[in-house]
């Protein structure tokens, strides 16, 4: 199965508010990545800590 992937794709990105994932979400979208959301257990319907990903709506 082949994974197709372009300017149009939307990515979700798991664990985003740790370091890790705060880390590289902000190089995606630094790069223009389509990023559209989070998910981190129980911090479903806040906002992220950082201003720069506070855009992004976070879920559980």
């Amino acid at each position: 199965m082949a994974i197709l992937v372009d300017a149009t794709t939307k990515v979700i990105c798991q664990g985003i508010t740790g370091a890790q994932g705060t880390f590289h979400t902000k190089g995606a979208k630094a790069y223009g990545t389509r990023c559209v959301g989070g998910v981190t257990p129980g911090k479903g319907g806040t906002t992220h800590p950082d201003a720069d990903l506070a855009d992004l709506p976070l879920f559980d």
